[in-house]
């Protein structure tokens, strides 16, 4: 049984990594829909492929927690859960982090540049009153 828990790991990886870029593609469509499907409308399309993936990705969660609740039982499967809240709350942070990073680089860089502007007026000022 250890051997098929661990033969299963390289598809159960591919299968969370799918649910994930899964996720995020369907964030990107709802937040920031491409261009060409704003004109193409089709909006009732894009919903029900959404709704469509979204069931199937329910369907195989849910069949992924009956086979391992029946196999190693329903606390491995609570294990799954926690190792999987602390995994999203970590990505989180590191997400707030490199958007806080992103941040101040583009504000010391507004800073940096806006100093360059007012030394250059000044420079301008005075070489127009020395002229």
């Amino acid at each position: 049984m250890g051997r098929d828990v661990e033969s299963m790991a390289k598809d159960l990886s591919r299968w969370g990594k799918a649910c994930a870029d899964f996720d995020f593609a369907e964030q990107q469509l709802v937040k920031k829909p491409p261009w060409y499907k704003q004109l193409g409308g089709g909006v009732e399309a894009q919903a029900l492929e959404i709704y469509a993936q979204r069931r199937q990705l329910e369907n195989q969660r849910e069949e992924l927690k009956m086979w391992v609740c029946g196999v190693l039982g329903p606390s491995q499967w609570d294990a799954i859960l926690e190792i999987e809240a602390q995994l999203r709350k970590t990505q989180r942070e590191h997400e707030h982090r490199r958007l806080e990073m992103w941040r101040n680089i583009k504000e010391w860089c507004a800073g940096i540049a806006l100093f360059i502007i007012l030394v250059g007026a000044l420079a301008g000022f005075v070489w127009l009153a020395n002229g």
